[in-house]
């Protein structure tokens, strides 16, 4: 039988994952068709940014989009830091909770016409966004015409070697659960050949508080 994948758009307008956004708690899963669980750091998503996110912002430059921006801890920090900074998220809630907050986002695709396309000083990918649309290089190739000709993108990889592309669905592991959707996993290492291939060269690697992170520039 073959299983019905939702637009991820969809996926993530529903509960549970508003509701969480809501609360700014989880317990919040993206559940693989195999089982496992992948934990959603929510709580840390709706807090202000930690020191490892403090290294990310260290090293924008300019205007700075933040693709899959969620509550929007980035970006209101960057334009506290004095940045023009603009999220993009399929979530209506992430959206309106970054503009409470004092952000500028924009409750649209990735893949949807957006604003100064070319001309990001920095484009994000960070908190795992990479999987955006289960197709990394589709993914990256569409940063690159987002950011300007001398533009970086900073991207979030897993902590661990994996390249995996993943049918999943959003679980508060109490019985709620969002539509089926496509999603991508990469460590460093495949994060740096699927970038090579989509016009970016790897520039620096870090890592923070047991996150890992790519520097991409054109």
């Amino acid at each position: 039988m073959t299983t019905h994948v939702t637009e991820p758009a969809l996926a993530w307008r529903a509960d549970p994952y508003a509701s969480a956004l809501r609360s700014g708690r989880g317990p919040l899963y993206l559940r693989r068709g195999d089982g496992r669980l992948l934990p959603l750091e929510v709580e840390r998503w709706c807090a202000e940014p930690d020191a490892a996110d403090a290294t990310v912002l260290d090293r924008c430059d300019g205007s700075v989009l933040d693709i899959g921006c969620g509550p929007g801890r980035l970006v209101t920090a960057l334009a506290a830091r004095g940045h023009r900074a603009l999220g993009v998220d399929v979530a209506p809630e992430a959206v309106a909770r970054t503009v409470r907050a004092g952000g500028s986002a924009l409750c649209r695709s990735v893949f949807d016409p957006l604003p100064c396309e070319g001309r990001w000083d920095t484009v994000l990918l960070i908190d795992g966004n990479i999987g955006i649309g289960g197709d990394p290089a589709a993914l990256l190739r569409r940063a690159a015409q987002l950011a300007s000709p001398v533009g970086s993108l900073l991207v979030e990889a897993a902590a661990t070697e994996v390249d995996e592309r993943v049918e999943v669905h959003v679980d508060d592991g109490r019985g709620g659960r969002g539509a089926p959707f496509q999603w991508a996993r990469l460590g460093t290492r495949a994060l740096c050949a699927e970038a090579l291939e989509a016009g970016w060269t790897p520039a620096l690697t870090w890592q923070a508080a047991g996150r890992s992170f790519v520097v991409l520039r054109r």
